[in-house]
C-alpha cells in the first residue's frame, strides 16, 4: 500500500471476515481490495480493538490510523511513528540518522514476492500482472521499476536460467 492510501482508509474500509482492505480513490483514483496476510490481520485486529476501546464514548475519527487526539494522522506523525518503531525492531540504529523509509517497505514486497514465486517453482512473468494488481498498478512497468535487484532475486533469477539452458554454452 502507499502511505496515502493507508492513511485514506476507513474503519468501514476494514472488513476482518473475509480479512480484505478495501482501497478507495488510490493513485489515478482506482479502487481495489487487497487481502490481509495472517500476520497483518492479527495486528489489524488488535490495533482495532485498542482503538474502540481507548475512544469509547469520545468523538474520535472514522479514520482507521487516528493520532492521539482523534484525528487522522498526517504524514509527519506516520513517518514519525515509523521511524520509532524502525528504532525498536532493530531496522535502525538508535543513533542512526538514515535507515529504510516507508515507502522502501513495498519495494522489498514486491522483490520478495518475486523471490517466493521463483523459490516455489512459479512463473513469475505469468504472475506479475496479480502483483501490479495488488501494488495498485495500472501497468506491469510500473511494478518493473519496485523489483530490487536483491541477491536472493538475482540467483533465483540465475538458477531458473541454468535450468531452462541446462549444459548448453
Amino acid at each position: 500500500m502507499r502511505l496515502g492510501e493507508a492513511r485514506n482508509l476507513k474503519l468501514q474500509d476494514v472488513d476482518l471476515t473475509a480479512g480484505i482492505l478495501t482501497i478507495r480513490g488510490a493513485k489515478l483514483g482506482k479502487s481495489r481490495f487487497v487481502p490481509l496476510h495472517a500476520s497483518t490481520y492479527k495486528v489489524l485486529a488488535d490495533y482495532i480493538a485498542r482503538r474502540e476501546h481507548h475512544w469509547a464514548g469520545r468523538p474520535v475519527s472514522s479514520y482507521l490510523f487516528v493520532s492521539s487526539w482523534g484525528n487522522r494522522m498526517d504524514c509527519g506523525q506516520i513517518h514519525r511513528a515509523f521511524y520509532a518503531l524502525s528504532r525498536q525492531i532493530g531496522l535502525r540504529g538508535a543513533s542512526d540518522s538514515h535507515g529504510p523509509r516507508l515507502h522502501d517497505m513495498r519495494h522489498v514486497f514486491a522483490t520478495n514476492t518475486l523471490v517466493h514465486w521463483y523459490q516455489s517453482g512459479q512463473d513469475p512473468e505469468r504472475r506479475l500482472p496479480i502483483l501490479s494488481a495488488y501494488l495498485g498498478h495500472v501497468h506491469i512497468e510500473d511494478t518493473q521499476w519496485y523489483l530490487s535487484g536483491s541477491p536472493e532475486l538475482m540467483r533465483e533469477a540465475m538458477r531458473r536460467l541454468e535450468q531452462r539452458w541446462g549444459d548448453q554454452p
